[in-house]
């Protein structure tokens, strides 16, 4: 077995099929949503960074060309997302990533355990932040998905070298989130993806429902138990789906204040404020003081 220690969590990946609606359905529930950042294989995205490290990746087609060219010569990125967008849609939640230091020993992990999705994945893109100061950021992913949970998968991503640029101005965001604390799964057999998930994060040995990331939880619940704990149904069967995200936030009041004022939809599942997937965000997102 290859040794390994567990990940944290990166960041998320929100398909969606206009950036546009994305930054304004994420605005309207006060993010702070980076300027658009281009892939050289197609897919554009539009980033909401957090205080605690991890971010969110909203995600879409911005020139379907490229895209092709990409899935053709076998990039697993464009081809997840492809199939996934084929099977659950234009919006939703494809993949929980994990920050490594060595990409190429997490696919090595993958393949050993017989959960690779295919071959790893070196690019880079420009960044810029809000006030035009741009880097390059470059990056190195390993992918793992089981075979049966065609509705998401997982990947490490290294990164090999983090733009130089003050992100502060874009995690001052209103409705006071700082961060993700859990990220929550659907599966009709959650036992059966503890390997799959436990594995990708470097979890050796330890194939539970729930794994304890570095800095958030990861868990796996049958539909059943979601809609009895969040109040939101989750739709058809699936071996696995991503469906919820958990944040922190400094204060409730301020947040719930927010989402009243804008007429957003939402709900209370004991201190938790609940707000329901919508077109440009593709989970249910949860906001939860943390003392």
């Amino acid at each position: 077995m290859i040794e390994t220690s567990t990940h944290p969590l990166d960041h998320l990946v929100l398909p969606t099929q206009s950036l546009e609606v994305a930054k304004q359905r994420l605005s309207s529930l006060g993010f702070v949503v980076a300027p658009t950042g281009i892939h050289p294989f197609g897919t554009e995205n539009a980033c909401v960074f957090f205080a605690d490290g991890t971010y969110l990746e909203p995600l879409a087609i911005g020139d379907g060309k490229a895209a092709e060219q990409a899935m053709t010569e076998g990039n697993v990125f464009v081809v997840r997302d492809r199939l996934y967008r084929d099977r659950l849609g234009e919006e939703g939640f494809s993949a929980v990533v994990f920050g490594t230091a060595d990409a190429d020993a997490d696919h090595a992990r993958y393949v050993d355990a017989g959960l690779s999705a295919g071959n790893t994945l070196g690019f880079s893109r420009a960044f810029a932040d809000p006030t035009g100061k741009s880097d390059t950021a470059s990056f190195k992913l390993a992918f793992a998905a089981g075979r049966a949970a065609t509705d998401a998968f997982l990947f490490a991503c290294q990164r090999i070298n983090a733009p130089k640029i003050d992100r502060t101005a874009l995690q001052a965001h209103a409705n006071g989130v700082t961060g993700i604390v859990e990220i929550v799964a659907v599966s009709d057999r959650p036992s059966g993806q503890a390997r799959l998930v436990s594995t990708a994060a470097g979890k050796e040995g330890e194939h539970h429902d729930r794994v304890e990331l570095p800095n958030a939880t990861l868990t796996v619940l049958t539909p059943d138990a979601f809609a009895s704990r969040f109040g939101v149904p989750v739709g058809f069967p699936s071996d696995l789906r991503f469906a919820a995200i958990i944040f922190s936030i400094r204060g409730s009041a301020a947040a719930a204040r927010l989402l009243a004022a804008g007429a957003i939809e939402h709900n209370m599942s004991g201190s938790d404020i609940v707000v329901p997937p919508a077109p440009g965000q593709g989970a249910t997102f949860i906001f939860r003081e943390i003392p």
